[in-house]
């Protein structure tokens, strides 16, 4: 919190992925973060706040379903994209009307928020590249662009492993801008709303069609060729000659290695992998071939 008070930037844990923070308010550091990164100013940030109460302080004309999405489903992996106040400073919105708030579950993340304030904080990489789900992958990633003052927070691996969900919250109902962990039949109930289908004209980070990309190339058809990485179900064998990185039974443990299984293809030089990505219809596995089919595109 010192650190940040004093402009510096941390790698902040979340049940998500690591975080880049700065203070939300604080335009330079910000600034520092889109630097660090080599984000794009146009590329909105998420604002990470204490609580449900923070909805109103930082929307205008919030709908009362998303009011009451954030009293059941926060702290948890879900951002909320609201009509953004007048005070809202617009480089954490890429320049638009719109800001996205969140408020992570976890322990770290929380009482740094309690004690600087609300942070901006989008994942703690270079720009399009894989999102880090331990401190050292922050350290590997940005480790030589930081300061002295900057600080690393080691809040061991981040259980969820994907990006949270993201909701258009500007309309009579919302809509889905990014999938995460969070499902529909959750958001429906808490919200007290369906959830709607179609496009949104709201820009939301994660959006661009290259993105999550490790150096190795990505493919998700075909079988593996020798030489090869694979990610897949047990059930899926490991033919010979290629390089099983992980084996996750579920959903939810695919998204957990996800990142892990991309990282590690490209720490053991594979040009190659194969993902077999879960297809049973639930939000995680829609997060996870939305990763997995932004990171194949070059």
């Amino acid at each position: 919190a010192a650190a940040l008070s004093a402009g510096g930037v941390v790698g902040l844990p979340t049940e998500t992925v690591y975080g880049l923070a700065a203070v939300a308010l604080d335009a330079s550091a910000v600034r520092r973060v889109f630097t660090i990164k080599g984000r794009p100013l146009d590329h909105p940030v998420i604002v990470h706040v204490p609580g449900p109460e923070s909805l109103g302080g930082w929307g205008i004309d919030v709908p009362a379903y998303a009011q009451r999405l954030a009293n059941s489903l926060w702290p948890g992996p879900l951002t909320l994209v609201v009509p953004a106040a007048d005070s809202v400073p617009r480089y954490l919105t890429g320049g638009q009307d719109t800001v996205g708030l969140r408020c992570p579950a976890h322990p770290v993340a929380l009482a740094v928020i309690d004690a600087a304030g609300p942070v901006a904080a989008p994942s703690a990489n270079r720009f399009g590249q894989v999102s880090p789900v331990t401190a050292s992958d922050v350290l590997a990633d940005i480790g030589d662009r930081l300061e002295s003052q900057d600080v690393i927070l080691d809040g061991g691996a981040c259980p969820v492993g994907v990006e949270s969900t993201i909701l258009d919250c500007t309309g009579d109902a919302p809509r889905v801008l990014r999938w995460g962990a969070v499902e529909v039949t959750e958001i429906e109930a808490a919200g007290g709303v369906s959830v709607k289908g179609g496009v949104s004209g709201v820009r939301a980070p994660g959006g661009l069609a290259s993105h999550y990309a490790p150096r190795a190339a990505v493919h998700l058809v075909g079988e593996p060729t020798p030489g090869s990485g694979l990610l897949a179900p047990a059930e899926i064998a490991t033919p010979d000659g290629v390089t099983r990185l992980a084996s996750p039974a579920t959903p939810r443990e695919f998204a957990a290695v996800l990142y892990r299984a991309l990282r590690d293809a490209d720490a053991i030089g594979l040009d190659d992998l194969w993902v077999h990505a879960p297809d049973d219809g639930s939000a995680l596995s829609m997060a996870i071939r939305d990763r997995v089919g932004r990171a194949a595109v070059r």
